[in-house]
């Protein structure tokens, strides 16, 4: 071969050193690899130099300053600072719209309370003079009054007896009639009556006020030892020409008022509330 034997056998040794050498170092299947002892295992220069340039990259150096963006904990002394952000601005104006229709009118509120009363105001004009009424009845006035009284007792009989009045207080325009003791209605209208007697020992009491030949209302008094007063009083609608008197019933006991020539006991008044010709 000459001079380039060697040289050849050279290379080719080499050649098949660097084809063989990772078939070598592998471990045959189903066998395990021998473990290493620790402390022994060395890093590899190459995967050292790589961590260490990756370390370099994403580390800053000293001349330079933190990044922009970086993550802080809530327990940090000094928080990031952002930039001002200026506020946008909107114009109201261009947002409005037209006028709506005017709604509906809403359900009425409770009143309030009554507030006080204000000053008096001026007097105002005087009006003009009304037209002249219809003309009224000359034969009837529009008042009746009457009080009449008796000085002599009163007991009764078989039948009913009217009460007779002798003693005149008030009589006006003499629609009390002294001769038959009866009220006699000329102006209509409500009235009130009044009737106050006085009772005698051991006897009853028992009259009534008569309208017309009707009994309205009963004066009673039971049989006592002692005297006392008694009274009844009531308000009569009256129509023209009604009558009013006072009747002494019989009973089963002896019936009986009492008066002297004295003093007077027996009392009987009435006059007009209202005539019925006010509204």
């Amino acid at each position: 071969m000459g001079a380039l034997g060697p040289g050849l056998v050279l290379a080719c040794c080499l050649l098949l050193a660097s084809a063989g050498g990772p078939a070598l170092g592998r471990v045959p299947p189903g066998q395990q690899e021998p473990p290493q002892q620790e402390g022994t295992k060395e890093p590899l220069l190459g995967h050292t130099e790589r961590v260490e340039e990756k370390h370099d990259k994403y580390s800053p150096r000293q001349d330079e300053g933190r990044p922009a963006s970086r993550c802080y904990r809530c327990c940090d002394s000094a928080g990031p600072v952002y930039p001002a952000v200026p506020v946008p601005q909107i114009n109201i104006t261009i947002l409005k719209g037209e006028k709506g229709d005017r709604g509906y009118r809403g359900l009425q509120g409770k009143y309030g309370k009554t507030g006080e009363a204000g000053a008096r105001g001026h007097v105002g004009p005087k009006g003009q003079k009304g037209s002249m009424g219809a003309p009224g009845d000359r034969c009837k006035n529009q008042y009746a009054a009457f009080s009449v009284g008796r000085k002599k007792p009163l007991h009764s009989n078989e039948y009913y007896q009217t009460v007779v009045f002798d003693t005149e207080f008030v009589n006006l325009y003499g629609h009390f009639n002294m001769f038959t003791g009866r009220f006699y209605c000329y102006v209509p209208g409500v009235y009130f009556f009044s009737l106050n007697v006085h009772t005698w020992n051991q006897k009853e009491t028992y009259l009534h006020v008569m309208r017309n030949d009707e009994e309205v209302v009963i004066l009673y008094a039971q049989v006592s030892d002692r005297s006392i007063m008694q009274s009844q009083s009531l308000l009569l609608h009256l129509r023209d020409q009604d009558e009013v008197w006072v009747r002494l019933f019989k009973g089963e006991r002896e019936n009986a008022i009492f008066s002297d020539e004295f003093d007077i006991y027996i009392t009987f008044s009435g006059y007009l509330v209202k005539p019925a010709s006010e509204p």
